[in-house]
């Protein structure tokens, strides 16, 4: 089984270690620093259409494999924003759905492709788009996330409402849908905007303080336009 160790709190880094002849898939600029035996391959992983489902879903058309040789090796992956990256063990049983450009590293057992919301209004009123990322398969995942991660478990039928853009993953067995804010004062003049996303239960549902969208949006505001 992979070995790893997660560090630098708010600005992580996992850092693996691989066994000779192991080998580990990320996408293209992810791979921070790593031993000299690791040999670098850029593949489609899967073939054209699996490539151009993982660019709809906001990864690069090719992945990078790195491969150990010779004997164990090192590599490390960097977080592209202040925030948290977690582990997640991918099993038949355990699909993870996460948000565009979540998926940082894995096993190369480990499968990335788009998933669609059922309803086209979570698509286009969700906050993150309506495509976002299943990981499937069987082995061990690399998710980063915007900020702090604070996670709940949903029972059957239990729902949690969430603000635009602090949905960053939940489980397969989770459902989406959008809900409107109720009174039109409260949409034209609340400052939450016009829809919520609205999760269901049964799963884990992984909600992260920071989305970059909100950060760019502040940032943005403090900019003096050009005249």
């Amino acid at each position: 089984m992979l070995s790893y160790t997660i560090e630098g709190g708010n600005l992580p880094v996992v850092i693996c270690t691989l066994e000779g002849g192991e080998s580990m898939i990320t996408e293209r600029g992810s791979m921070s620093w790593m031993s000299p035996n690791m040999k670098m391959e850029t593949t489609s992983n899967g073939g054209f259409s699996k490539a151009i489902g993982r660019m709809f879903a906001g990864e690069a058309l090719f992945q990078n494999r790195y491969t150990a040789e010779g004997g164990s090796g090192m590599i490390a992956f960097a977080s592209s924003f202040p925030g948290s990256i977690r582990a997640f063990e991918i099993t038949k049983e355990k699909e993870i759905i996460v948000q565009k450009a979540g998926f940082l590293a894995s096993d190369t057992t480990v499968e990335l492709s788009v998933f669609f919301q059922k309803k086209l209004g979570a698509g286009f009123f969700g906050g993150e788009g309506f495509i976002m990322q299943r990981l499937s398969g069987h082995g061990i995942a690399f998710v980063e996330f915007d900020g702090h991660v604070v996670e709940y478990t949903l029972s059957q039928g239990q729902s949690i409402v969430i603000d635009t853009g602090y949905l960053a993953a939940m489980d397969a067995t989770c459902s989406m849908e959008i809900q409107s804010v109720p009174g039109v004062k409260n949409m034209l003049f609340g400052g939450e905007g016009l829809f919520n996303t609205v999760v269901t239960g049964p799963g884990r549902v992984f909600l992260q303080t920071m989305p970059i969208s909100n950060v760019a949006g502040v940032i943005g505001s403090h900019i003096p336009s050009a005249k």
